[in-house]
């Protein structure tokens, strides 16, 4: 592996059941357990690995289409169920749905006819998130010595 593959964020502990994420270039994005009422806005774990489960695939799809056209609509929505059983708590059922529409301008219908390939491109090969979570991958958990 190259330095160049090495992708990472760091999370800092705001409050009790509260965090931020930064990455490498500065963004955040700050999430939590969900349970505070005060924090309505703030994204649960689960709900990041829904939102970069859309969010990847909605990159791909939008850099193939936009280019004959742009989009009127473009919004992705992803589902799955949460549960729990011998494998432990999990995510099943997980499913990225598009809803997608162009004006008629020049280049819609190309837009429109790529769109169904544009997203089985993606998930079939393109889109990292997806195809870590299809094909899975180990995943190791460490205490580093204070």
């Amino acid at each position: 592996m190259t330095d160049d593959s090495l992708r990472s964020v760091t999370i800092e502990r705001t409050s009790t059941g509260h965090f931020t994420a930064t990455n490498a270039r500065g963004g955040t994005i700050s999430f939590g357990t969900g349970s505070d009422p005060h924090a309505d806005a703030e994204f649960t774990p689960v709900e990041l690995l829904l939102a970069a489960l859309g969010g990847c695939t909605a990159v791909d799809v939008d850099v193939a289409t936009s280019r004959h056209a742009e989009p009127l609509r473009f919004s992705v929505a992803v589902t799955g169920h949460k549960t729990s059983d011998e494998f432990g708590n999990r995510m099943t059922d997980l499913a990225v749905t598009f809803s997608v529409a162009f004006p008629d301008v020049d280049g819609a219908d190309r837009a429109r006819a790529i769109l169904p390939r544009a997203v089985k491109t993606s998930h079939d090969r393109l889109c990292t998130v997806s195809r870590t979570v299809e094909i899975g991958t180990p995943v190791t958990a460490a205490v580093e010595d204070a």
